[in-house]
């Protein structure tokens, strides 16, 4: 479907989105410009921040089990005749939204650290680039 208006043919193009009408959501008799699925990762998204601010992220191996209900449903459904409904899909790519935003913070970390030691091999006070690392960790 190619959606009419700006920011909901945005949303197609960032979440790769095919908004098949089949499997995607109705509001008063208009589709949703993305499907279930990516509703639910958009809504995880948007609930993955505060979360994240309220309570922290929790370690990279749960991040990986909140995203693998999402990955299971897409491929069973691809691999087999296996049909997931639009509140499955909703319900399996919220959890996978929150974990992305987990994954982005632990890729952010894991970038500040590989640049911190880099610098620390040619830095005359490493003391220093660890207190810089610290603002950014």
């Amino acid at each position: 479907m190619v959606c009419n208006n700006r920011f909901g043919r945005f949303l197609q193009i960032v979440f790769g989105c095919h908004a098949r009408p089949d499997r995607s959501f109705f509001f008063r008799g208009r589709q949703f410009p993305i499907c279930a699925r990516c509703t639910g990762e958009l809504v995880g998204m948007l609930l993955g921040i505060p979360i994240a601010f309220l309570f922290g992220w929790p370690e990279f191996y749960i991040v990986l089990l909140m995203m693998a209900p999402m990955v299971f449903d897409g491929f069973l459904q691809l691999l087999t005749s296996y049909e997931s409904t639009n509140l499955r899909r909703f319900f399996t790519g919220a959890p996978f939204g929150i974990a992305f935003d987990f994954a982005l913070i632990y890729f952010h970390r894991t970038c500040v650290w590989i640049a911190g030691m880099l610098l620390k091999l040619f830095a005359e006070d490493p003391d220093k680039i660890d207190r810089a690392m610290q603002l950014f960790l």
